[in-house]
C-alpha cells in the first residue's frame, strides 16, 4: 500500500492566536488550601473554538510539613471553576512531607468560551506549613 504525498504545508499559517501558556508561578499552597498556583492569559475574544481545548501542566513543588498526600486540578478561570483533571489525592512514596516532586496533567475543555483562561491548582492534605512550588509550565492550545 503506497502512502499518499504531503502536498499541503502551514508555511504562513499563524496559529500564534490558539495558544496561550505562562510559566510564572503565581502562588504555592499554605496549609491544606487549594491554591491557585497559575493561570493562563485570556484565548483572544475571536479565536473560534470547533473542538475545545487541550489544556497541559507540569508543576515542580515541595510538599510543606505534615503533608501527606497531593491534589493537583487543571479548572476553567479559578479555584471555583469547572474541573477538567483532577488527580485524586496522591498519597505515599514521594508525596510526603518535604519531598520535591514533578507531577504533569492532561485535560481537555469542551465547552471553552470567548476569553476563556484555564488554572491550575495545588492541594496538600494535611499541611501543616507552606508547600513551594517552584516551578510550572501550563499550556493550553484552542482546536
Amino acid at each position: 500500500m503506497a502512502l499518499e504525498k504531503i502536498v499541503l504545508n502551514a508555511l504562513g499559517l499563524d496559529l500564534s492566536k490558539r495558544v496561550v501558556q505562562t510559566t510564572t508561578v503565581s502562588a504555592s499552597p499554605a496549609l491544606a488550601a487549594e491554591t491557585v498556583v497559575a493561570t493562563t492569559p485570556a484565548f483572544d475574544a475571536s479565536v473560534p473554538f470547533v473542538t475545545g481545548v487541550i489544556i497541559m501542566v507540569d508543576l515542580a513543588y515541595t510538599i510543606g510539613t505534615s503533608g501527606t498526600a497531593c491534589t493537583v486540578k487543571i479548572r476553567q478561570t479559578n479555584v471555583s471553576g469547572t474541573v477538567l483533571f483532577n488527580s485524586g489525592a496522591q498519597t505515599g512514596g514521594h508525596n510526603t512531607a518535604g519531598q520535591l516532586v514533578a507531577d504533569s496533567a492532561t485535560g481537555f475543555d469542551t465547552a471553552p468560551v470567548a476569553g476563556q483562561t484555564y488554572c491550575v491548582t495545588l492541594q496538600v492534605t494535611a499541611g501543616a506549613a507552606a508547600s513551594t512550588v517552584s516551578a510550572v509550565t501550563l499550556v493550553a492550545i484552542a482546536i
